[in-house]
């Protein structure tokens, strides 16, 4: 018998006992008169490649199975759909993003007040998240491909819910919140200032905000790795930038839904299951409340549990998956294995899980300058979005004089239609135009350039309110303060003898407009009975225009209102930079995974999410923060004389430090899309392909309607001549069964 030769082949034992070493299978050579009778056998042993058929059949039927271990009941199998996939990614999607990016970010001031933090100490704590995912993105992204995807996504909800609680914790163990060192506020003509009381310190309570953020980070870290991929090795490629784009809606909308009920979480005293809040005599409008930051991290690690349970029962692959890999080799990045000289466009991955493989697939990926240069791109945005999301809040509550509350859902507002809208449109348009690497990198070049047009926004910036002995000396009016910073908080001969304390940070408004530390300063003796907010009189410090009319009371607690009418305009602008920044993020994380081999997608969405945080969103909360302190004029002194949290800010400083870091990420951001579609290169087939196609359209065009027929011959010419001999095997009904040996 000839090697090579084409035979049918006919297997005449049906079932092997199992102490039998050899099969023994008889063919006819095609070739031959069947007629002759003739027939060889031939031997295989039943450990050979051929006799794994039915073996592999089974482990691949039973990877697409749904269940828990052994319990895999029969109608659960009716959820094998990438649809309910998305359903349970969506949701896992939501609470992450209502966690991380909403609640925390909502919360940040009032942890500061509450636990005597800096903006440095909790831009630090923004931080932990995404150095957990550092540490865990390389061996989740790696071994979770290789394994069940979303076995590793359910453990990884868990854990994210584990950290909501953990996060909570001091809320629980750090007792009432004290919100005054003494109640005698009021100027004592004659007395002394009182000894400073010492507390037990809080700010170390930042530890555990650190631990629970670090859970936050391992858990979510399979969820824009193995889930994007897993979702996108089950659907066609038309199909995939939709689904993402619907999951990253939702990730996206679960922001917005964080900051809107975390706001209004922040309208409830911190203390509600401690203490009776009808005594209570501060209201949300007053500096020094803090609201109830702890419940959307216990509701959230509730609902991270019952998401978690269903989707460990997904199966690894889902039915149908395997004739989608094939689709999304054309689009990978074409480069030449210098060692050999041959073309490599995508071998397949082997199953083994060794230094060696790793370094390869690794070596693969950080030598596409495509790749890279878009991962760079991913760092600029991500280091913006992660020092917006963290400190926008705060920067509306300081530049606008707006309470926290009401600041964080001026930006759920903003985040939910631009946010949400903003991910699904990118998701669409790439659909909808089929574009390629190509195309949508240029998308993303040309949406950024109007983004970083509207950075320009923050050169407007509201004035402070006047604040004595901060930037406004004492005995002056609204009508003449100088707004200039004095250097030091100082006090005056209206207030020496009142016995003052900077330990009662209590402010409030004077007649004259101007901010005083607390009525003490201000000079107030005493306060008018049964009004709300409190009223004072006889305050020495505080002066009037002349000529102006004197009410009853001189002072009112609480901050002085701004008169800038900017934040309608500001929140419009604001709009639009997260509608063109979230525009182009499905279609960045599109072509990052086409110009990939789709057997290292997971380990290069990995790659990408590591350079993007070490870069990018681990330092862009610490940076901002660094900003944001560089500006603060008065910070709250403890006993021992360390800062805790500030009290006042430099608006125009703060705006103008916010905007360069903006300018500067933006453009870098410009430039590196620029530099990635220099670099690109398609696949030889995809280049083939598209050659072909433009062909035919020239030809169809030069024939014009009278040579619509000819035209469709040529075309039809010129795809079967790019078929192999094997696609035409596959149309020969003579040769259906036909198996080479």
């Amino acid at each position: 018998m000839n090697r090579g030769v084409y035979c049918e082949l006919q297997m005449t034992n049906k079932k092997l006992s199992q102490s039998s070493d050899l099969a023994e299978y008889s063919f006819m050579p095609s070739d031959s008169n069947v007629n002759s009778g003739k027939e060889e056998r031939v031997y295989l042993s039943p450990h050979d490649d051929h006799m794994d058929t039915t073996e592999g059949r089974d482990k691949a039927e039973e990877e697409e199975v749904c269940g828990w271990l052994s319990c895999r009941p029969t109608p659960l199998q009716r959820f094998r759909h990438p649809a309910w996939v998305l359903v349970l990614l969506c949701w896992a999607g939501a609470i992450q993003g209502m966690v991380v990016n909403g609640f925390v970010n909502v919360v940040i001031s009032n942890i500061e007040r509450r636990y005597d933090l800096t903006s440095t100490e909790t831009g630090t704590i923004a931080s932990c998240y995404d150095i957990a995912s550092v540490l865990c993105l390389i061996p989740v992204s790696y071994f979770g491909g290789l394994g069940c995807k979303p076995r590793y996504l359910g453990i990884g909800i868990l854990v994210m819910g584990l950290g909501s609680i953990v996060f909570a914790l001091p809320q629980f163990t750090s007792g009432l919140y004290s919100f005054t060192g003494t109640d005698v506020t009021y100027c004592v003509a004659g007395s002394n200032a009182t000894a400073c009381t010492h507390k037990d310190s809080l700010s170390s309570y930042k530890y555990i905000f650190f631990l629970g953020q670090l859970l936050h980070g391992a858990g979510a870290s399979p969820l824009y790795t193995l889930g994007v991929t897993y979702l996108d090795e089950n659907l066609p490629v038309r199909s995939s930038s939709m689904y993402i784009g619907i999951y990253y809606a939702f990730a996206i909308v679960g922001p917005a839904i964080g900051y809107l009920a975390g706001g209004a979480f922040l309208n409830i005293y911190v203390d509600v299951n401690k203490v009776e809040t009808d005594s209570l005599t501060l209201t949300p409008s007053s500096p020094r409340w803090v609201g109830a930051w702890w419940i959307g991290f216990l509701l959230s690690g509730l609902l991270a549990f019952l998401v978690a349970f269903p989707m460990c029962g997904f199966p690894t692959k889902l039915p149908g998956s395997e004739k989608f890999k094939k689709e999304r080799e054309k689009e990978v990045y074409h480069r030449k294995d210098p060692g050999r000289g041959t073309e490599r466009e995508g071998e397949e991955n082997p199953q083994v899980c060794n230094a060696r493989t790793i370094l390869s697939s690794v070596k693969t990926l950080v030598t596409n300058p495509t790749f890279m240069f878009l991962n760079l791109a991913a760092a600029c945005e991500g280091n913006l979005l992660a020092g917006f999301a963290t400190f926008a809040p705060k920067f509306i509550e300081a530049q606008f004089s707006l309470q926290a509350s009401s600041a964080a859902q001026y930006v759920g507002y903003a985040a939910i239609p631009a946010g949400g809208g903003g991910t699904f449109l990118g998701g669409y348009l790439v659909k909808r135009f089929n574009l390629g690497v190509k195309g949508i990198i240029r998308f993303c070049l040309v949406i950024s350039i109007p983004c970083f047009l509207c950075v320009l926004i923050f050169l407007i910036s509201c004035q402070n309110v006047l604040f004595a002995g901060v930037n406004v000396n004492y005995g002056e009016t609204a009508s003449n303060g100088t707004r200039s910073f004095i250097g030091k908080f100082t006090t005056s001969s209206c207030n020496a003898d009142c016995g003052c304390t900077l330990e009662n940070y209590n402010p409030v408004c004077g007649i004259d407009g101007i901010m005083y530390y607390s009525p003490c300063y201000a000079g107030c003796s005493q306060s008018i009975p049964d009004t709300d907010p409190v009223q004072y009189q006889n305050c020495s410090c505080v002066t009037s225009d002349p000529g102006a009319p004197l009410p009853a009371y001189m002072a009112m607690t609480g901050k002085c209102e701004s008169s800038c009418d900017m934040l309608p305009l500001f929140m419009a602008v604001f709009f639009f930079i997260m509608f063109f920044t979230f525009v182009i993020s499905m279609p960045a994380l599109s072509a990052t995974l086409r110009c990939v081999p789709q057997h290292d997608s997971s380990l290069a969405l990995g790659i990408q999410w590591i350079i993007a945080r070490c870069l990018g969103s681990i330092p862009g909360p610490i940076l901002f923060g660094k900003m944001i302190d560089l500006t603060c004029l008065l910070w709250q002194r403890k006993c021992d004389d360390n800062e805790g949290s500030c009290f006042f800010y430099n608006n125009r400083n703060m705006s103008f430090n916010l905007m360069g870091i903006a300018l500067a990420g933006k453009f870098l951001s410009i430039l590196f899309f620029s530099l990635s579609l220099v670099f690109y290169k398609a696949s030889p087939k995809a280049e083939k392909e598209n050659a072909q196609t433009d062909a035919v359209t020239k030809v169809t065009k030069a024939n014009g309607d009278s040579g619509i027929g000819r035209s469709r011959e040529t075309s039809t010419s010129s795809i079967t001549n790019g078929t192999t001999q094997s696609d035409v095997n596959k149309n020969d009904p003579g040769k259906t069964h036909t198996t080479k040996l």
